[in-house]
Parts: structure tokens; C-alpha cells; sequence
């Protein structure tokens, strides 16, 4: 069954955020925007690209009113050591959600659990708690932070326009569609 349009699981983690452990559950995603961004593990390859990728235009989302939420099934303890030794990780301005038993992850399917990781999901929940977006790539594809704000934007454009839809590769103020009768088969 797919996660998408169902609310987010209840659960209770420790994040690191702007040099401090911060508790995170699921209420503290309710309220606004949020983007749960899972990788597999700290001090790897490929994720400190991606998550660097974020940072690079976070304030993009805040804009937006999104939060990110990065999380791996490493410890806080284990991020707050990456962000520490990491030039890349030291830029991060969002809080880093450290998910060791793996409840997280299993709550949004992405636990690969003969491994104890994470796959690369990205997730897109609306400020009421519903899953908008549901994204996983295999472990060795990145993501790219500037898809994932065009996919926030149309989601937000869609949340705000009952009845409009956005097409492929919509951007902000380009034209949108009203499904209807009348437009089938004229696309």
C-alpha cells in the first residue's frame, strides 16, 4: 500500500540542529510544510552531496515555509560528529533526525532492515500531517535539491488551487491545467 495521502506515524527522535539535541516527533512536522529527507548513513559518499545539495538552497524552502528533516538511522550523537568534522555537513541548517531503532524509517518504508538502513525517500507532508510526495531512489542515485523545491512548489500551488493540477516540469507562474471532460485526448 502506498504511503501517499495517509498521515505520518507517530514517533519520538533526537535531532541535531544549530548545535544543540532537540526533540522531534510527529507533531513537530504538523503545522506546516515539512520534507523528510532519509539517507542511508553519515560519513558515506554519496549523501553528504546530497544533503549539502539542500543546504545549498534551504532558504529556498524556509521561504516557502518548509522545514527539512534530514534523517539516517545513525544517532545524533553520530551527526553531530559528522557536522563537526564535515565542510560539507557544517553547512546544514536543518535538523539532522537520528533514527537508531529504526522506527522512522519503518514508518515510511524505507528501512532496508538486513542492513539497518535507510533508503534514499524523500517524503513531502502537507501542514495537516498527509504524505504529498513520496520519492525512493536506489542507494547509488542521487537526488537533486532544485526537483524537489519545483515538486514543493507545484504541491503547494495544487494544496492552494482546489481543482488545478500542474503538469510536467511546471515552474511557479507558468499555466496550469482544470481537469475536465473538455480537455481529454486535447493534451
Amino acid at each position: 500500500m502506498s504511503l501517499l495521502n495517509t498521515e505520518i506515524k507517530p514517533f519520538s527522535a533526537t535531532a541535531y540542529h544549530q548545535g544543540e539535541f532537540v526533540p522531534v516527533s510527529e507533531e513537530t512536522l504538523k503545522g506546516k510544510w515539512s520534507v523528510v529527507f532519509f539517507y542511508p548513513a553519515d560519513f558515506t559518499f554519496v549523501c553528504p552531496t546530497e544533503l549539502g545539495d539542500v543546504a545549498d538552497i534551504y532558504d529556498e524552502f524556509t521561504k516557502l515555509g518548509v522545514e527539512i528533516y534530514s534523517v539516517s538511522t545513525d544517532t545524533h550523537f553520530t551527526h553531530k560528529a559528522w557536522h563537526d568534522t564535515s565542510e560539507t555537513i557544517s553547512k546544514l541548517q536543518f535538523p539532522m533526525i537520528g533514527d537508531p531503532t529504526g522506527r522512522i524509517s519503518h514508518n515510511f518504508d524505507v528501512l532496508i532492515e538486513e542492513d539497518g538502513l535507510a533508503e534514499r525517500g524523500t517524503f513531502l507532508i502537507d501542514p495537516e500531517g498527509k504524505i504529498k510526495l513520496v520519492e525512493i531512489s536506489d542507494g547509488g542515485v542521487g537526488r537533486d535539491a532544485s526537483e524537489l523545491l519545483r515538486k514543493v512548489k507545484a504541491a503547494q500551488y495544487v494544496a492552494a488551487h482546489p481543482g488545478e493540477v500542474c503538469p510536467a516540469k511546471w515552474k511557479e507562474g507558468e499555466a496550469t491545467l482544470s481537469p475536465s471532460l473538455d480537455l481529454v485526448g486535447k493534451i
